[in-house]
């Protein structure tokens, strides 16, 4: 029914638009548009265009991406834009209706095609949607591929190289912006390891969904969590309850971790019963709208990360 609805209303923007659209949408300075999904992909390309491009995020600060609409503007925003980044997964799964019937004439970029992915993981104890993959089940591949420093460094250069190809004068510019802030990602992405390193035993438990596999994948890090990363469960079972508040005791697990947007119930339950603290890690899937307006980058989300580790692991 949503992909329904999403055709006919493209259909009817097209015909409302028509071939004019396009020029409505350029920036008077003759500036790149680039039309993100997610906030990484916003961030990665703020940081490669400089100022040489406008960079519009179509994710609402503090909304769920998950469930997610794309508004009329937004399919306008899609069609007429110079470079579109995307993730390419169920959480922006609208997206390839749009693609499809579009009259596109700029660039497109997918997250996805730009690292290796890892397939989706259930860990023991967790709470799984109702029914399992069974044999000849096509195993989904995890599409949270930003949340390791060494993934997003490499999207940021792929970025840099789409803005190149879509604008050969500037191709230079873009691709120091982008070497500049994944060199930036890079130090973050040792500085994660080493911390790791020093801590060989610790393990992390989540009371919430863990869309966070590349990253712990990254820093071979030991992860417990109430669902996996695109669960839309928020009531785990008692048994799950009892499955990760037994572990935070017998483990001596110091914290429980939530997710950025999430009421943490369930991690204050676990950590009040098993006598531990609590504390949040951000996934950057989104920002809050202080965040964004305080200036907020990906970079700058993981280093905060990386201290409350510190404090708490």
């Amino acid at each position: 029914m949503r992909k329904c609805w999403m055709a006919l209303l493209l259909c009817c923007l097209l015909a409302l638009t028509g071939c004019g659209a396009r020029e409505t949408q350029e920036a008077e300075d003759g500036r790149l548009q680039i039309v993100t999904t997610v906030f990484p992909a916003y961030d990665f390309a703020r940081a490669a265009a400089g100022e040489l491009a406008d960079v519009r995020l179509l994710l609402p600060p503090g909304t769920e991406s998950h469930s997610y609409e794309p508004t009329p503007a937004d399919i306008l925003a899609v069609q007429d834009c110079d470079l579109f980044v995307y993730l390419g997964g169920e959480s922006d799964a609208w997206v390839e209706t749009i693609l499809s019937a579009a009259d596109r004439q700029g660039t497109d970029l997918r997250m996805l095609d730009c690292v290796d992915l890892l397939e989706e993981e259930t860990t023991e104890g967790m709470e799984t949607e109702e029914h399992d993959h069974g044999p000849g089940d096509v195993v989904e591949m995890d599409e949270h591929v930003w949340t390791s420093p060494k993934n997003a460094a490499a999207i940021t250069r792929a970025v840099g190289a789409a803005l190149g190809q879509v604008d050969p004068a500037h191709g230079e510019d873009f691709t120091a912006g982008a070497e500049d802030y994944a060199g930036e990602l890079e130090a973050l992405d040792r500085e994660f390891a080493d911390f790791f390193a020093s801590r060989p035993d610790g393990v992390l438990v989540f009371g919430d969904r863990f869309p966070l596999r590349y990253f712990a994948a990254e820093y071979g890090v030991e992860y417990y969590a109430a669902f996996p990363g695109c669960s839309t469960q928020t009531e785990p079972s008692a048994a799950t309850v009892a499955f990760l508040t037994e572990l935070v005791r017998d483990r001596e697990v110091s914290t429980v971790w939530y997710i950025e947007f999430s009421n943490h119930l369930v991690a204050d339950s676990i950590a009040e019963a098993a006598g531990a603290e609590t504390a949040m890690f951000h996934t950057c899937h989104n920002v809050t709208q202080a965040e964004m307006d305080g200036g907020a980058t990906y970079l700058s989300l993981m280093q905060g990360n990386l201290e409350t580790l510190r404090a708490h692991f």
